[in-house]
């Protein structure tokens, strides 16, 4: 079995902290820090899991510290401090990608730099904290992590994902909303690379993008689209 991953320090009582949290439970911790390549127990359900907690604090979060702001605004905030390249930012300063257990095809491909396994197991990590201490201390441990992300989002004014505004931008001149196909696939099931094009009906306009879910490849095509019809 993996040694457990060095942690920040370990308390008089001999927790291992790490991410600002004093572990009693070393084995959560460890699961936490395990991708899937090395094996079971490894980190997706406790991603599952921390990816619910992530959305509720960060929620909670906005909602007490934007009084005024719509639903709108707050879950164009919440979407822009959860997405996965804000997750993997933070995992970076946290050096988790140091700390991670990876099998030997991912250790020699850079596994520890990529986004997509870097986000999981900052969510892996949220879910291990919440079953070695319970929501207070989730949180506690967690809202640290986003402050100075919530710091720098302009109060109350977030930018509308690249969908969002696509779809605006046509119904604003009453054209048909775009269609979103998916291309292809590749990689491997922990380490997928989605490819979707975005396409307008009525005129032939039509662009690809890529990332690691369909969500995110759909948000990249439609952004392509933007930029061809705002330059047009």
């Amino acid at each position: 079995m993996p040694a457990v991953p060095t942690p920040d320090r370990s308390t008089d009582a001999g927790d291992l902290v790490f991410g600002g949290h004093a572990f009693k439970d070393a084995g959560l911790l460890r699961q936490a820090l395990t991708h899937r390549s090395a094996g079971a127990p490894h980190n997706e359900r406790l991603e599952f899991l921390g990816d619910a907690l992530v959305g509720l604090i960060v929620a909670d979060a906005l909602y007490t510290r934007w009084p005024k702001a719509d639903e709108g605004v707050l879950t164009r905030a919440r979407s822009e401090l959860v997405r996965e390249s804000s997750l993997a930012l933070i995992a970076r300063t946290m050096d988790i990608g140091g700390a991670l257990i990876l099998g030997p095809g991912e250790m020699k491909s850079g596994g520890h730099r990529r986004d997509s396994i870097l986000s999981d197991a900052l969510e892996a990590l949220v879910g291990a904290i919440y079953l070695d201490a319970g929501y207070a201390a989730c949180r506690d441990a967690v809202l640290p992590w986003f402050a100075q992300a919530i710091d720098d989002l302009p109060v109350g004014k977030v930018d509308k994902d690249a969908k969002t505004r696509l779809q605006e931008w046509l119904q604003a001149r009453q054209r048909p909303l775009p269609l979103y196909e998916p291309v292809s696939e590749s990689g491997d099931d922990h380490a997928k690379v989605f490819r979707v094009r975005c396409r307008l009906v009525d005129i032939d306009i039509a662009a690809e993008g890529e990332g690691s879910s369909r969500r995110v490849a759909e948000q990249a095509a439609a952004e392509a689209v933007l930029q061809v019809l705002l330059v047009a």
